[in-house]
């Protein structure tokens, strides 16, 4: 019987399906969601029948069902803090994905129909390095202030995946590398990786570089000064940073290939965030650079921005001087679910518990 793997990744307007037989990948589909069919659920957790309802119609329509798959491999959402891995899902996370205490976000559907799907087949369903993969280093969790802790929270799974890619490629070892992977999406996460692990990263909701639409880290005495002369409640202020902040507060779009017409065209405003970007990204990399004393093997660039050539130029012009630069558009983040579930099916790691 052929090793059927569902692959189930729901972002904020979009959910992407595939299916990995035998280990390759038989077909990957994005099904988009429309601001209106959107716009009748009051939460998030209102769209998994409705998500869950596409998911099946796409199995339906490649002959399949769940009894026909091995395993359902699902995105990971904001869980509590754990070690890179894949994970099986299990009642305790599906609860903390439903009540979101650590914040909301479209990746908590992707377990949720997930694990529905694997019980109706009696399989199991998996999650693969999820957004709060946290390998921080002590030192790396001191903030500054003791009332309050760093976390990581990035774009895990496609950093990982990229830098083991690398390793694949160059014909090293992943635990043998020193490396900063760069995700360049509607967040911008930056990470340093040493003897396998991801030791210290910039967390795009809340500090480091801004991106698309979140602001990154901001000057704290005038967002306090802010907060309490507008009187602004904690759900507010959080959309205003992200969702409303970054790119988007200036220059009214979420969309970077707008950005990169406006930017081609001569848009004064675009080319001054453009270059604003570049430079705090460049920053950043710098910075996490001293992680490691310097010793980098090699910098990693990936996420949708990444096919923008003109883009990442400009950040390579910044940081050439601290190691060789490679792009790596897009996300690989289908095959790094498909990879980690696959791991587990053929023995070769075993699945950690939540």
């Amino acid at each position: 019987m052929a090793e059927n793997i569902l692959i189930i990744n729901t972002g904020n307007t979009s959910t992407k399906v595939g299916v990995y037989t035998d280990g390759t990948a038989a077909d990957v589909t994005v099904i988009r969601h429309s601001d209106e069919a959107l716009a009748r659920f009051s939460s998030i957790n209102d769209q998994k029948e409705f998500r869950e309802s596409m998911v099946l119609d796409y199995l339906k329509s490649r002959n399949l069902s769940a009894a026909d798959l091995t395993a359902v491999a699902a995105r990971g959402g904001i869980l509590r803090p754990m070690e890179s891995g894949t994970y099986l899902v299990n009642e305790a996370m599906i609860k903390d994905l439903i009540e979101a205490r650590r914040g909301a976000h479209a990746s908590h559907l992707s377990a949720q129909i997930g694990y529905s799907i694997a019980q109706r087949g009696n399989i199991n369903c998996y999650i693969v390095d999820p957004i709060t993969v946290d390998e921080f280093d002590p030192l790396a969790r001191i903030s500054g202030h003791a009332l309050f802790t760093r976390e990581m929270r990035t774009h895990a799974l496609n950093m990982k995946a990229v830098a083991k890619r690398f390793a694949r490629e160059s014909g090293g070892r992943y635990p043998d590398l020193d490396l900063v992977v760069v995700h360049l999406g509607t967040g911008v996460s930056i990470s340093v990786h040493h003897q396998g692990r991801m030791v210290d990263a910039m967390d795009p909701c809340q500090e480091g570089a801004f991106s698309l639409d979140r602001s990154g880290g901001l000057p704290i005495l005038q967002v306090a000064e802010y907060i309490t002369a507008n009187r602004l409640e904690y759900a507010e202020f959080s959309r205003l940073v992200f969702g409303d902040g970054g790119v988007y507060s200036y220059l009214n779009t979420r969309d970077f290939k707008q950005v990169t017409q406006r930017y081609q065209e001569g848009d004064a405003a675009a080319m001054e965030i453009v270059h604003a970007l570049v430079y705090q990204i460049a920053k950043e990399i710098g910075a996490l650079a001293t992680v490691v004393s310097g010793h980098l093997d090699a910098i990693l660039l990936t996420g949708g921005m990444a096919h923008q050539d003109y883009f990442t130029d400009m950040i390579k012009a910044r940081v050439a001087f601290l190691a060789p630069v490679y792009c790596y558009p897009g996300e690989d983040e289908i095959q790094a679910l498909a990879e980690g579930v696959l791991r587990v099916l053929r023995n070769e790691e075993r699945a950690r518990q939540y």
